[in-house]
C-alpha cells in the first residue's frame, strides 16, 4: 500500500499538516518505508491546490492519503481518483504510520 502523509517538514517526525492541499511536504510511504519526499509545489498560490494535490498524489499511484484536514475540493478529487483519506489532526508522521493496518 502507498500512503502520502501530509506533513510540516520533510522528517518522520513531523507533526502532520492541518492544510491538506496547503501542507508544505508530501512524505510517501510503500509498505511503511519513505520512497519519496515531496515539497509541495501548491502550499503557496493561486486557488485549487486540494484538486492539484490530489491529482499529484493519485498520479504517484497513492492508496490512501493521511492529513490533518481535508478541504471538501480535495476531498472530492481524492474520491473521484478512488484514493481513499484519513484525518489524523494532532499526530505525527511516525505515529500514523504505526496506526495504519495494511
Amino acid at each position: 500500500m502507498r500512503i502520502a502523509i501530509a506533513a510540516e517538514n520533510s522528517s518522520m517526525d513531523a507533526r502532520i499538516s492541518d492544510r491538506g492541499g496547503r501542507a508544505p511536504y508530501y512524505l510517501i510511504f510503500e509498505n511503511k518505508e519513505l520512497v519519496e519526499s515531496i515539497k509541495n509545489p501548491f502550499a503557496v498560490g493561486g486557488g485549487g491546490a486540494g484538486w492539484s494535490v490530489a491529482y499529484m498524489l493519485a498520479e504517484k499511484n497513492v492508496d490512501l492519503v493521511i492529513v490533518g484536514r481535508i478541504g471538501p475540493n480535495m476531498q472530492r478529487a481524492l474520491e473521484e481518483n478512488n484514493v481513499k483519506f484519513i484525518e489524523m489532526p494532532g499526530k505525527t508522521v511516525i505515529e500514523a504510520l504505526e496506526g495504519i493496518q495494511e
